[in-house]
């Protein structure tokens, strides 16, 4: 069904009643009026479409491409913490030349046993006056089953740096880094601890 077109006569006998109609309820604000406003306003102005410059294939783009906001991983997030530590010890304990006086392993834990354990192990640690600690927690196993939202691998493995940030372990540990493979690379961390005043 197509739309008849409105004449001038019928707008402007439109109009003539709108001027001598009386509201119903004059306290009421008065709204405007969509049909004769529609009537008498121009069609809206279609949107000239971009431009697309012209290409060639195989050409590389002069646009720079979309940046994903995608938070890395644990390791590149560790790496780029500052380091709090004295930078030479730092560097051999990177290489794994400093030996850790002290080791948990949390294999086979879940969140809620591993959680107390190493604040107590930290807890411990700290007041028998040791520097360098191990934290093992393993890889973690591969449980993406490919659905629609990525799943991490390891558990434990995301929860231990957050859990040594936070009270009361977070006073106690000075740095935090991966583990030297030759201590269990991105499955451990060493934990320096601060010393006891």
């Amino acid at each position: 069904m197509s739309r008849r077109r409105v004449k001038p006569e019928d707008l402007e006998l439109w109009h003539q009643v709108a001027r001598t109609a009386r509201r119903l309820n004059p306290e009421q604000p008065e709204k405007p009026q969509p049909l004769a406003d529609s009537l008498s306003k121009k069609p809206p102005k279609v949107k000239e479409r971009p431009r697309i410059e012209e290409f060639t294939l195989g050409e590389k783009t002069t646009t720079a491409g979309h940046i994903h906001d995608v938070l890395p991983g644990i390791s590149e997030r560790i790496a780029a913490s500052p380091v709090s530590m004295d930078k030479k010890a730092f560097a051999r304990l990177k290489r794994g030349k400093l030996i850790p006086e002290g080791k948990i392993d949390l294999h086979g834990m879940t969140m809620a046993q591993a959680h107390p354990a190493l604040t107590g192990f930290i807890l411990r640690s700290h007041a028998a006056g040791k520097r360098l600690v191990l934290v093992v927690t393993g890889k973690g196993k591969d449980r993406d089953t490919g659905g629609p939202i990525p799943v991490r691998q390891g558990v434990l493995r995301h929860n231990v740096p957050q859990w040594l940030r936070m009270a009361p372990l977070a006073p106690l540990v000075l740095q935090i880094t991966e583990a030297h493979l030759k201590h269990g690379g991105g499955g451990a961390y060493y934990v320096y601890l601060r010393r006891q005043r």
